[in-house]
This record gives structure tokens, C-alpha cells and sequence, in this order.
């Protein structure tokens, strides 16, 4: 018998001072049998801080490859972001900035690493592409605070971002980084 997804239902008070979005969420996410906690969490607050009209979490969910785990389109359909969430390969980045207007990933991977595997390949407005890097440790936290149903409170302000949950506050920084290596 084939595993089945497990649903969750993530209340998200979004307070988004940084881009200035405020709104309550109320999402039903599928974690995948071969999904890991924290990637469904990486996603999930991913798709809080890019939170904006027409956004929507893949159809195919992590079975399809071809897919943004989360994106972005305007209402005639055109492809605005594609938002990765890990440490997708250079090829899928190449992929996605030639797709889509702006690419996004939030990952919680070493930059370093990150930066190597970006280099085994050309990658089309590589410089353009944005990396979000949550601390390990941060996504450890609110992991061990997670139910099947929960109530969060993100609120990112002047690149910290807070998270309550389970009537605790976790804080981690959070800014935008580039695959470019920074030149020394």
C-alpha cells in the first residue's frame, strides 16, 4: 500500500514589516511520506515571507520535479517567481531564472555548499537570484513545537524574523545572499 500524505492545518498571523504585509493565512500543507519536517517548514515560512497575490504551493507537490515547490504568477498567467525551497541544483536554477521574472530559495544548507554546486554549471541571471538561509538550529525549534494543527505568529522585521509558536517566541536573522561567491 502507498504512503499517503500527512496534512497539516498552519495558521499564520503574517506581520511582514520589511515589505509591508500583514495578513492572516490559513493554509492546509501536505507533507509528502518522503518530506522531511524541516523541508515542509522551510516551505511553509516560505510561502509567509513571500506571501503575495498569486502565490501558490505546487500541484505535484515534491513528486514533481518540474514544478516550483512554491510560485508565483499574475492573473493572466504569467510566471512573476519560482520559489525552491533546499539546495536545488544548478541546472533547476537554470532552469527556473530563465522560466520566471525572479528566483527564490530558502534553504537552510551552507552557503559554501551551495555556492560550489552553483559553479558546476552555468546559471542564466545567476546574480539575481536570491538565497534565504534559515539557521538549522531555528527550524530544530519550531520543529519540536509543531502539531498537526498550529497557530503561528511571523513577523520579520529589519531582517530578524520572530516566530511564535506553542507560546514560545523563536528568533533567527534572516538576509537575502547571493550564489555569487563575495569577492575577497
Amino acid at each position: 500500500m502507498a504512503l499517503t500524505a500527512t496534512m497539516h492545518h498552519i495558521e499564520i498571523a503574517l506581520s511582514d514589516v520589511d515589505r509591508g504585509v500583514y495578513e492572516a493565512l490559513d493554509l492546509r500543507v501536505a507533507q509528502h511520506p518522503s518530506e522531511s519536517m524541516r523541508y515542509m517548514l522551510t516551505r511553509t515560512l516560505a510561502y509567509g515571507l513571500s506571501y503575495e497575490e498569486g502565490i501558490a504551493f505546487s500541484k505535484g507537490g515534491l513528486s514533481s520535479a518540474d514544478e516550483a515547490p512554491l510560485s508565483i504568477k499574475d492573473p493572466t498567467g504569467v510566471f512573476l517567481a519560482w520559489i525552491d525551497v533546499g539546495a536545488p541544483s544548478a541546472e533547476r536554477l537554470h532552469k527556473a531564472s530563465k522560466a520566471a521574472r525572479r528566483v527564490v530559495v530558502y534553504t537552510h544548507s551552507e552557503m559554501h555548499q551551495l555556492r560550489k554546486a552553483a559553479a558546476t554549471k552555468a546559471i542564466h541571471k545567476v546574480e539575481a537570484i536570491e538565497i534565504w538561509r534559515f539557521e538549522p538550529a531555528f527550524l530544530d525549534a519550531v520543529e519540536a513545537r509543531m502539531a498537526r494543527n498550529t497557530k503561528l505568529e511571523l513577523t520579520r522585521n529589519d531582517g530578524h524574523l520572530y516566530l511564535a509558536v506553542g507560546g514560545q517566541t523563536l528568533e533567527t536573522t534572516l538576509a537575502v545572499q547571493s550564489l555569487v561567491t563575495p569577492a575577497s
